[in-house]
């Protein structure tokens, strides 16, 4: 089933325009997510595909035809809709009537409809006779979802289907959604988590003001960096994890790194651009030379005994950022300490991260050394707070653009810490084992 806007114009009272001239085209068989600045008009543009306002100037056509013409019956056997809250939605004493409403109000074969309740039941794990008013937030939204899947409307509009949910039960109501889409139906959502759009979404289409100011693929569109910022949108995860990193060295833009757009394509990025660490050597090979470093990643390097180190700011409770986090750890945590690399595996490591750590964020940046959450790819401070992703890769100082980072560090040169000896690393312990106080001005 096909959606088109032709130059739309909508509002709820003469004084308040609401759309601006719209015009987009949904195919069929497409999963659309709508996305945009609160007020910029997109619940309204859902009321208006099925049929619940009617355009003040333009068309809004389904399957070629306006709906004008059609009756709100007529649209509603074509079009299923979920409402934002499911208590504006929900009318019924017990799941099963709830279920059976659409049948009935529609008046379709009722032995039918037993027989697809029953099925809805069971696929989604209702107690039939529960009262829907007593069920939790997220089952409600469920039981709303389920009323429309139940009526196989060869398309749905979804406003916000996932507002309110805890994480467990958003994977639930997009599991059920993307089966639907893989089915053949079209689908059309509203959603403010880019992460969800990025992750079922084939295409987006962006609203402002209550206008179309930008729509295309997905990925196309989330990287756009015009586009956000019209918008005020805040992309994907590793979207902006890519962005920024292709900010901070500008050559990286037409690499893996500057292009992944998934956790899967980050992974690669990185496993390309460093290579993987070789345990079976005394020395980490992140302070060595890195087979496939200067793949088709475009980074990497060959002088021993340089290593360079990067932070990602990244939300702690992303599971993105969780599992790069955990990727990065295992690829490049070493078991041994070498004499080569004091300041990544030995007792400096601390100190090297450190200091480190004042320069990640950038070369010369205002927010070097500052404990503060920081947003990389508006460079501005970060509204939640952050946590840090940190690797080495391997690096020269003759060619530093080359390489993924931009601090650099000669870590054969690396000292101990001030008060502290080559043979007591341990801080407060003599050589036979006896407790001593740290020397004035000693490093803690």
């Amino acid at each position: 089933m096909t959606i088109e806007f032709r130059n739309v114009h909508a509002s709820y009272d003469a004084s308040t325009p609401i759309l601006k001239g719209v015009n987009f085209t949904v195919s069929d068989g497409e999963f659309v997510a709508f996305v945009g600045t609160n007020g910029a008009g997109k619940s309204t543009t859902m009321r208006l595909v099925n049929g619940l306002l009617k355009p003040e100037q333009g068309e809004v056509l389904i399957d070629g035809v306006p709906t004008t013409q059609l009756k709100t019956s007529e649209l509603a056997r074509r079009v299923g809709f979920l409402f934002q809250n499911p208590d504006s939605q929900i009318c019924c004493n017990t799941v099963r009537e709830e279920l059976l409403f659409g049948f009935r109000a529609l008046k379709m074969d009722m032995a039918r409809a037993e027989r697809r309740v029953d099925d809805i039941i069971d696929e989604f794990g209702f107690n039939p006779d529960d009262d829907p008013f007593l069920l939790n937030r997220g089952t409600r939204q469920l039981l709303a979802l389920a009323s429309i899947v139940v009526l196989e409307t060869p398309a749905v509009v979804l406003d916000e289907p996932t507002t309110g949910l805890d994480f467990r039960e958003c994977v639930k109501v997009m599991g059920i959604i993307r089966r639907l889409h893989e089915r053949g139906t079209t689908v059309v959502m509203v959603c403010h988590d880019m992460e969800v759009v990025a992750d079922f979404a084939d295409r987006v289409i962006v609203m402002s003001d209550g206008r179309v100011v930008d729509q295309g693929p997905t990925f196309e569109v989330l990287r756009n960096r015009h586009t956000l910022e019209v918008a005020s949108l805040v992309p994907p995860q590793i979207v902006d994890i890519s962005l920024g990193l292709s900010i901070m060295r500008p050559e990286l833009a037409g690499t893996l790194v500057g292009t992944a757009n998934t956790l899967n394509e980050m992974e690669t990025a990185v496993a390309s651009a460093v290579g993987k660490p070789d345990r079976s050597q005394a020395a980490p090979t992140y302070a060595q030379s890195a087979p496939g470093a200067e793949d088709a990643a475009g980074i990497g390097g060959t002088q021993v005994g340089v290593a360079e180190f990067v932070r990602i700011p990244t939300s702690p409770i992303d599971p993105a950022g969780v599992q790069l986090n955990e990727l990065l750890d295992a690829q490049y945590e070493g078991g041994e300490t070498s004499a080569e690399s004091p300041a990544v595996n030995g007792p400096n490591a601390s100190a090297a991260d450190d200091s480190l750590a004042d320069v990640a964020l950038g070369a010369g940046s205002s927010h070097a050394g500052s404990d503060a959450p920081f947003d990389l790819y508006n460079d501005r401070p970060a509204p939640e707070p952050v946590g840090a992703i940190g690797f080495a890769v391997p690096g020269t100082v003759s060619e530093s653009g080359r390489n993924l980072v931009v601090p650099e560090i000669d870590v054969t040169a690396a000292e101990p810490d001030e008060g502290a000896s080559d043979a007591n690393s341990d801080e407060g312990v003599s050589a036979d084992d006896t407790p001593i106080a740290p020397s004035e001005g000693g490093a803690r």
